[in-house]
């Protein structure tokens, strides 16, 4: 920056501040430089905005550091270029360093000031010997510079030789560490060249050894195949003597199912005349058919008195379904089925009333389609609230009393009837099963009637 003054800027200013017209034939130092932007900047605000040049408006509502990182420069150029804005900032800087104004008014910069503040308060203020005290102030600050580059220069060369040191000793280091790494490297090289001289030993016994096994293998593999020949030749001799086996059981089995076709034609005659006798008999006696069943005269809960409660069941082994119908095709067959025992078996997710009907109305398709007499027995023991049900047609339905068991209600069931009509038992449960075999029933498998009423 280069301070130009001239006898127009001079006439312009009150009597008493009259600048001097010395020039700064040089740049303005940097140092200097911001601190004349800073004294600038921190008096900006004690000025209105009549008084601040057109191009620094815009900064007055800045803070002293934001103006003087944004308006540095454009406030260094209105320093120069506006001699009445030089002399408001004079004038403040005057009230505000009284002492150091007065003192470079006087001629005698303060020997203990910091050159740099001299300086930057005489190119505001422009005393006479202002020029020199810029000069005297770049100076100082380039020896100050240098001084403070020769501490660094020192300090970087200290700390280089510290960082040679360092770099030495390390490589010292690394370089024993390489040796005792080469060193322990011979030796594993060593190690591993007596290994390998072993492993070739080892390789060599051992293709002797494969060799010996290969050997071997073709003796067992040529005994094998004899075996094999051999066996192979005894396996076609007991496939022939087997076909003629079964040719032989096949002529049993028919010679068989002759005599039994007899034997059945012959128990059927006899039935038939038994029957025929039997009508006969009735005819002449006048007998009534019979209007009460055995099952009739058993005590148990009639429909829509008490709710049931599930049982448990245990499985037993399930059949082909067709034995099912086989047994209903029996005369005078009694179907006994052990409710809950069924439903839960079949469709255990369903509520009690819905599992209920569900069977009910499958025996009942079942009862019209054999003609054999149903009964469906349901647990009631312990019931809380009447249970609201019609019995289907063809189907008898019981409760059992409560502090009674339905597999108690379905022996008693089965023990009421005549020793040699056909009674069948349906229900997974062993011990109710086991219990009406004994007494002369058949129990079947709940899965059994599950099968067959998924027919209907």
């Amino acid at each position: 920056m280069v301070e130009r003054t001239g006898g127009d800027d001079a006439a312009d200013e009150p009597a008493g501040a009259a600048e001097s017209a010395e020039v700064l034939d040089h740049p303005l130092p940097e140092g200097v430089r911001r601190r004349v932007v800073a004294l600038v900047a921190d008096a900006f605000g004690g000025l209105t905005l009549a008084e601040l040049p057109p191009q620094l408006r815009q900064y007055a509502r800045f803070t002293p550091t934001r103006r003087a990182k944004f308006a540095g420069n454009a406030m260094a150029a209105a320093l120069e270029s506006h001699p009445a804005f030089r002399q408001r900032i004079g004038e403040l800087v005057r009230e505000r360093q009284h002492e150091l104004a007065a003192a470079l008014e006087a001629g005698a910069p303060p020997a203990a000031a910091d050159p740099l503040d001299v300086a930057a308060v005489a190119y505001v203020l422009r005393p006479v010997g202002w020029v020199k005290l810029v000069a005297a102030a770049g100076e100082e600050a380039q020896r100050a510079s240098a001084e403070r580059a020769d501490e660094e220069t020192a300090r970087e060369v200290q700390r280089l030789r510290a960082e040679l040191a360092e770099v030495r000793g390390a490589a010292r280091a690394e370089a024993e560490r390489a040796r005792a790494e080469l060193e322990s490297a011979r030796k594993e090289a060593d190690s591993l060249q007596r290994k390998l001289r072993g492993a070739l030993s080892d390789v060599r016994r051992g293709e002797a050894a494969v060799r010996k096994a290969v050997a071997e293998l073709e003796a067992v593999r040529a005994a094998a195949a004899a075996e094999k020949a051999a066996a192979d030749s005894e396996a076609r001799r007991l496939r022939a003597r087997l076909s003629e086996t079964e040719a032989a059981l096949e002529a049993s089995r028919r010679a068989v199912r002759e005599g039994r076709s007899v034997e059945d034609m012959r128990a059927r005659l006899l039935l038939d005349t038994v029957l025929e006798a039997a009508q006969g008999l009735r005819r002449e006696l006048a007998l009534p058919p019979a209007s009460v069943r055995p099952a009739d005269t058993v005590d148990a809960v009639e429909p829509g008195r008490m709710t049931p409660k599930d049982i448990a069941s245990r499985a037993l082994s399930e059949t082909d379904p067709a034995l099912l119908d086989q047994l209903l095709a029996l005369p005078q067959a009694h179907l006994v089925v052990d409710g809950y025992n069924v439903t839960k078996t079949g469709y255990p997710t369903m509520p009690l009333e819905k599992q209920r009907l569900r069977l009910l109305g499958g025996l009942s398709m079942l009862a019209a389609q054999t003609g054999a007499e149903v009964t469906c027995v349901f647990d009631g023991a312990e019931l809380a609230a009447p249970v609201l049900l019609a019995p289907p047609r063809g189907v008898r339905v019981l409760f059992s009393k409560p502090g009674q068991t339905a597999d108690e209600l379905i022996r008693r069931l089965v023990r009421a009837e005549p020793p040699g009509r056909p009674v069948v038992v349906v229900s997974t449960d062993r011990e109710v099963a086991d219990g009406v075999a004994r007494a002369g029933a058949r129990p079947v498998a709940s899965v059994l009637l599950l099968k067959r009423l998924s027919r209907i």
